[in-house]
């Protein structure tokens, strides 16, 4: 490990500059083209074999040494946020409107500076994978990168991502065994009525009534459905109907948030959505339009790969600085389509706990610098101990 951590500390400056010059160059999902072009003329440098187009930005930077026959696969995600930045960073964007808000800079950061120290410290035997997605925040890069064919083209025995966390103090490792993120799928409840004069109810078939009706309705699915032991989510986001108090509208639409913790618990509450809002809706007399949305799955590590995390993480910051098993997290990842196809595991990175941790897509968000020698530390020692010599 002495050698690792020599040569990261030799060359933090180089990748401080290189994370803070992408910070200044913000793209948004699948346009990601400058962020590309760098990351292929860095790792091109250090001889790795760049594949390109993959979600049409994406890449995969490829380096084989030895003779082994494992494979592995380390993830970063590429793309920023619609945000307008407000830190007033000397490096702030220079994008207006677009923002590196989810530490996603930090990420590539981490990682080129392992890709760098694996290609010329680096003491393993076997393939090295370099994932570097874009579209994480959406339309979803990891699925598109999938159909595109990158499990067939570049074999996977297990893949792993990271990703900063504000709330734990820098540098502070989270890991997770199986469940680490919720799924998120989105609802369109569109109701189709009779619209009329407000002042004659009787000869229209209202949407609105039956829109708040379902409204009410879903919130019993989470509490009379779902066993409380688990974690469910439906929420209500908007509500769309009208335009003046004496006239009732054809129709009426609401946009409904759906997360789980659990698979099966995912396939329940489309199941109970789709069937409380057909039920509801008949009863008032008016036509429901359901479409149904699935997003980013439920993200499951599998014990194995999870198992050699930790040990990863305990040798290289201490018990004290690691957190074995997290609380999963509400929140989705794409990483989640990943594990889908292939064994792996997820932790999180502290970003700095107490009152000037920013939270994540927040206008005044940065990614902590000192956490790049700690991540790319910790990847390019996972990469030795799973591709060992």
């Amino acid at each position: 490990m002495k050698h690792i951590l020599d040569f990261l500390q030799q060359h933090l400056d180089e990748f401080v500059e290189l994370r803070r010059d992408l910070h200044a160059h913000p793209e948004l999902g699948l346009k990601e083209v400058r962020t590309a072009d760098l990351l292929t003329d860095k790792l091109m440098s250090w001889g790795y074999e760049v594949t390109r187009g993959l979600a049409g930005t994406g890449l995969v930077a490829q380096l084989k040494r030895g003779t082994g026959s494992r494979r592995l696969g380390l993830r970063a995600d590429m793309d920023a946020l619609p945000i307008l930045e407000t830190t007033g960073l000397p490096y702030a964007s220079r994008t207006p409107g677009h923002m590196h808000a989810c530490g996603h800079d930090g990420h590539m950061a981490m990682l080129l500076a392992a890709a760098r120290c694996l290609a010329q410290q680096g003491q393993f035997d076997g393939t090295l994978n370099l994932i570097f997605q874009p579209a994480e925040e959406g339309p979803g890069g990891a699925k598109l990168m999938i159909e595109d064919g990158l499990f067939e083209r570049f074999p996977c025995d297990a893949v792993y991502a990271m990703h900063n966390m504000p709330g734990f103090p820098q540098g502070h490792l989270v890991f997770f065994d199986g469940p680490a993120t919720a799924s998120c799928d989105e609802v369109v409840i569109t109701l189709h009525g009779t619209g009329g004069h407000g002042t004659a109810p009787h000869l229209a078939a209202d949407p609105i009534i039956a829109c708040a009706s379902i409204v009410m309705a879903l919130q019993t699915i989470v509490s009379r459905n779902v066993d409380p032991r688990r974690m469910a989510v439906v929420g209500v986001g908007a509500m769309s109907a009208g335009t003046a108090s004496n006239v009732i509208p054809d129709t009426a639409s609401l946009t409904v948030t759906v997360r789980a913790l659990d698979r099966e618990v995912r396939e329940l509450l489309q199941r109970r959505i789709c069937a409380l809002v057909q039920a509801q809706a008949e009863s008032f007399g008016v036509r429901a339009e359901v479409d149904y949305q699935r997003g980013y799955s439920v993200m499951v590590t599998t014990p194995a790969e999870t198992a050699l995390a930790r040990q990863v993480g305990l040798a290289l910051v201490g018990p004290e600085r690691v957190t074995l098993q997290g609380e999963p997290v509400a929140g989705s990842e794409d990483f989640a389509i990943m594990l889908d196809h292939c064994p792996g595991s997820f932790l999180l990175i502290g970003n700095g706990a107490g009152e000037n941790a920013c939270m994540v897509h927040n206008p005044g968000y940065d990614f902590d610098d000192r956490n790049i020698e700690v991540g790319a530390a910790y990847w390019s020692l996972l990469a030795e101990r799973f591709l060992q010599a």
